[in-house]
């Protein structure tokens, strides 16, 4: 509008030129007219059908603060004429002032309006932080005393930033002087005054860039003219990209300090400046019920829709370090060339006031400040890699969580999941690639899950694997992020730039996505630190020809725009998906809670854990049960335990050799020398073994007796498992058998007998310990030489040949013994000789071995009992035991070494019991205890002892409801956040 009206004005101009000139007779001619008043009132006039020539121009124009296309401009030719007759040079010079004037007033009206609207555009790419309101206490709105707004108003681009935007001033008054020159040398090519006005209105205009040069003028002056336009054009685009770029690193600034601002709020609020208790972040929320689901459903099957941010690339191609450029940290173990990420590792990002790092079930914080931390860190979780990794694999599908947390993060959820590879190396597994596709494909198939596929710039893509794998599972790319890395050393090393262009396009692969990013990692240096790989990135996309040239967008590049689109992405799936997976947990638990009432109606619900702790409380009060047993129960079970133990080396190896002697004084010194022997070496011990026995059986017997109907079977491997365990780790003190060697050898020397009481006891416990000697004697005999003619007759059965020689050598040697009722206890070869030949004679072949084995069992049958008509003979022979045996053929040594013996067990008995009451009852408690702390830490042992579908059943039903709480809770949040 305003270029007609100055049309309009210039023909006034003329009219009135034409009007009150002096001595011109006749009317102007219409060659001395402006230009646009022709144009425009003399339109029917012949020689103004003007051809205008169509611009050419090989590139497309866009403006320096706007990306809205210009429009092209078109110039008419001109014919100049001149009348030497009149002279009209004041007015045509004063008709170009006036419209100087209005140039000069367009210009600044055109180069204002661009500055503000370019101003309102990037004021409309600060991020919106309106989502950060819940964190904000009470302190802000006192904020202004520990705070300098003042140094952060100064921060904020100033008036004279804004200035820079508008036209550039210099230009237009070069222009003009350019005029002036030209004027005043009397040139008068109108076309290029109107060529230099049309330049200021492209100057002035809403941020239009175009320069054209007039058709006249020689060809050199042609080609300068078009050098002189691509010269300006690059040096608008560059000037465009240093603005952003100015911009960028603005608004870098103050989210730094918005960053350091909120620090500080919270660590005021940390040390109790303000007591409001603070939320817990979403983040935080969603990362636990995700916890809670993979305990839950560790197979990751199907039920499991929840969005996280699968991190999936070959191997090597920079997955971790995107990973690490995004949580700020240098938080993973790193390696030439090896594959370090040998199991999922689920990083939830939130926002905190300190740069810390921990993982789910430890309370260790590592303060990611400190380079220390960072390697504690890192070999941590290298060491829960390699634990979990089974043996004779090379990868694990469980998944190591970890949390981490500081200013200005994006809060998320991402896996990182081992490098895709295509062969497999020596030291690897046959199956660690089936393995890797396996774990990728679990993941990737949640149809909420947000593919971030990772592709190295710097090798062929189509080397590239991941590609086809993330196709297969998202073929249409609606949920899926493409990221190209290492793109400085793309750009270095691929010939072609327009190849980069076509895999950030997504040209090169059969995939599809939502959106291509490009990003640099660092310069391959471990020991860069994460501000320095920013920094290089900035430097190398602020001068790289893939920005300058537009092949990629500014939002395209750099790991914090990535981080900005990742976090949009997954708040958007999460928003969309979490309340159709509450409503399904709200299904399943009321299927389990129908089925439980149907099943177990009067049981509660008790899961693994309560179980345990249920189990638990049952077996320290077995335990403390043991305290309670009398004492004489104690020593009557140890006492004939004990003896049940030593009996056999008793009679055996003391009694019976002794009793083999001539007289009462040889019979004393052996058994005095084999019991001394036998206290040093081997009694102690045997006491102790028999304590331990004793105790093992009565906790046994306390922990398996039924309870009548309060016992529950379900505990029975639990209480099996901690009574092995306990048993195990249970040792004896050591010093309880030299205490006891001391006692039993005092024990044994004692040799009086104090009453007649004492002497009959003694009697009875020598009598049935030889009726029982003399009971496996007999049995012994009978199994030798076979069934009698009762048991043949009465049982029909018969005698083997091997008995009936038995029993014919049997008959043969008692016959011996009834002519010599004193023979000692082995026979002479005479006499071998002389039973062999005897039954030789009868025609039975025996061997002298065979005569051995049966005269050992004939003679012990034979002593026996003679020696238990010995004992019936001694109960009157107290009377001469007091009188040590003087003028009396009776001797009974026989019965004071019973005594000594009896008197040992019980002695031995009661020493056991007060170890055993005072001592070992508590260690084993102990160990129960200890055994119990260990089963409930260890979450596999106790799904091995408590099994079962009622555990499974409850232990579905807690896991269910937690999830739902957690989902109910956090979706809550979320719509307060809202």
């Amino acid at each position: 509008m305003w270029r007609l009206r100055r049309a309009a004005v210039a023909c006034e101009v003329c009219q009135s030129l034409v009007k009150h000139s002096s001595g011109v007779k006749g009317g102007l001619p219409l060659q001395k007219l402006h230009l646009v008043s022709r144009s425009i009132y003399h339109s029917c006039h012949p020689t103004l059908k003007l051809q205008r020539p169509q611009l050419r121009t090989s590139f497309q124009q866009f403006s320096s603060l706007t990306n809205l296309p210009l429009r092209k401009l078109k110039f008419s030719p001109i014919k100049y004429g001149y009348q030497p007759r009149r002279n009209f040079w004041p007015a045509r010079l004063a008709t170009r002032l006036l419209k100087l004037r209005y140039l000069i007033l367009g210009s600044a009206v055109g180069g204002g309006y661009t500055a503000k609207k370019t101003f309102d555009q990037w004021k409309d790419m600060i991020p919106d932080l309106s989502e950060y309101k819940w964190i904000v206490p009470d302190i802000v709105w006192e904020i202004d005393e520990y705070i300098d707004f003042e140094k952060i108003r100064k921060a904020l681009p100033n008036s004279e930033d804004l200035v820079k935007l508008a036209p550039d001033f210099d230009k237009i008054v070069e222009s003009l002087s350019l005029l002036k020159d030209l004027f005043t040398t009397g040139h008068k090519l109108v076309s290029e005054v109107i060529g230099a006005s049309d330049l200021l209105l492209l100057l002035g205009s809403s941020g239009e860039t175009a320069f054209r040069a007039t058709d006249h003028g020689s060809e050199s002056d042609k080609h300068f003219r078009k050098v002189s336009d691509k010269e300006k054009i690059d040096q608008l685009q560059e000037e465009l990209l240093h603005t952003q770029l100015k911009y960028q690193r603005i608004l870098e600034r103050l989210e730094k300090e918005n960053k350091e601002l909120r620090k500080l709020v919270l660590q005021k609020d940390d040390k109790g400046i303000h007591h409001r208790k603070l939320k817990k972040s979403l983040i935080d929320m969603y990362s636990e019920v995700l916890d809670v689901l993979s305990d839950y459903d560790a197979s990751y099957n199907t039920q499991d829709h929840l969005p996280r941010v699968v991190v999936v690339g070959d191997q090597s191609a920079g997955k971790t370090s995107v990973l690490e450029m995004i949580a700020q940290a240098r938080i993973f173990p790193r390696g030439s060339g090896e594959m370090m990420t040998r199991s999922p590792v689920k990083v939830t990002l939130s926002e905190g006031p300190h740069h810390v790092a921990l993982f789910k079930d430890s309370s260790r914080e590592f303060d990611l400040t400190k380079e220390e931390d960072l390697a504690a860190l890192r070999h941590e979780i290298e060491l829960r890699m390699r634990k979990n990794v089974k043996e004779g694999c090379t990868v694990s599908p469980e998944t190591i969580s970890l949390n981490v947390k500081g200013p200005g993060l994006q809060r998320m959820v991402l896996v990182d999941l081992p490098g895709v590879i295509n062969t497999v190396t020596s030291g690897m597994a046959p199956d660690t690639k089936e393995t890797i596709f396996s774990i990728s494909k679990a993941y990737m198939q949640n149809p909420n899950a947000i593919i971030l596929c990772i592709q190295d710039g710097s090798v062929d893509a189509e080397r590239s694997i991941v590609t086809d794998l993330v196709s297969q599972m998202d073929p249409h790319g609606r949920r899926t992020i493409f990221v190209l890395t290492k793109v400085d050393l793309a750009e270095k090393n691929v010939a072609s730039p327009s190849r980069i262009q076509q895999i950030i396009e997504g040209k090169l692969f059969p995939m599809k996505a939502l959106g291509y990013f490009a990003v640099v990692t660092g310069k391959g240096n471990s020991s860069e630190s994460i501000e320095a790989i920013r920094e290089y990135e900035e430097e190398f996309f602020q001068n790289s020809k893939l920005l300058k040239t537009s092949m990629l967008k500014a939002h395209q590049v750099t790991t914090r725009n990535l981080s900005l689109a990742v976090s949009d992405c997954f708040w958007k799936m999460v928003r969309e998906s979490v309340e159709q997976q509450a409503d399904s947990f709200k299904a399943t638990r009321f299927n389990l809670e129908t089925e439980w009432k149907n099943n177990y109606p009067r049981l509660r619900e008790l899961d693994r854990n309560e179980l345990f702790e249920k189990a638990k409380n049952e077996i320290l009060d077995e335990v403390i049960s043991l305290s309670q047993v009398t004492p004489k129960h104690w020593e009557e079970i140890l006492q004939q335990s004990l003896w049940e133990r030593v009996s056999t080396h008793v009679i055996e190896n003391i009694y019976l050799p002794a009793a083999q002697t001539m007289n009462s004084g040889t019979f004393n010194t052996t058994v005095d020398i084999k019991l001394k022997q036998w206290t040093d070496k081997q009694l102690p011990n045997k006491a102790v073994e028999v304590a331990w026995e004793t105790l093992q059986e009565e906790f046994s017997r306390f922990m398996t007796e039924p309870k009548g109907k309060e016992h529950d079977d379900i505990f029975d491997k639990l209480k099996e498992a901690v009574k092995e365990e306990s048993i195990k780790r249970h040792k004896w003190n050591d010093f309880a058998e030299d205490s006891l060697r001391v006692i039993q050898h005092n024990a044994l020397e004692d040799r009086s007998i104090s009453d007649k009481q004492q002497w009959d006891a003694a009697i009875y416990f020598m009598e049935e310990a030889l009726q029982a000697r003399l009971k496996d004697t007999e049995s012994a005999i009978e199994n030798m030489v076979g069934p009698d003619w009762k048991k043949r007759w009465l049982y029909w059965k018969n005698r083997t040949q091997e008995q009936c020689v038995h029993n014919e050598t049997k008959n043969e040697l008692e016959k011996m013994l009834k002519c010599n009722e004193e023979h000692p206890a082995y026979l002479a070869s005479d006499e071998i000789t002389t039973v062999r030949k005897n039954l030789e004679s009868r025609g039975v072949e025996v061997d002298p071995s065979l005569i051995k084995d049966t005269w050992h069992q004939v003679y012990r049958r034979h002593f026996l009992k003679t020696a238990l008509n010995h004992c019936n003979l001694c109960r009157r022979g107290f009377y001469y035991y007091q009188r040590h045996f003087v003028d009396s053929e009776l001797e009974c040594n026989d019965v004071v070494l019973f005594w000594r013996i009896q008197r040992m067990l019980a002695i031995t008995a009661n020493t056991l019991r007060q170890q055993l009451t005072n001592t070992e009852v508590r260690r084993l408690e102990k160990n129960v205890k200890e055994v119990l702390e260990d089963f409930a830490e260890d979450g596999e042992k106790k799904i091995k002892l408590l099994t079962g579908k009622r555990v499974q059943l409850a232990e579905d039903l807690k896991k269910v409801r937690e999830i739902q709480e957690k989902l109910d809770a956090f979706i809550e949040a979320l719509h307060q956040e809202k």
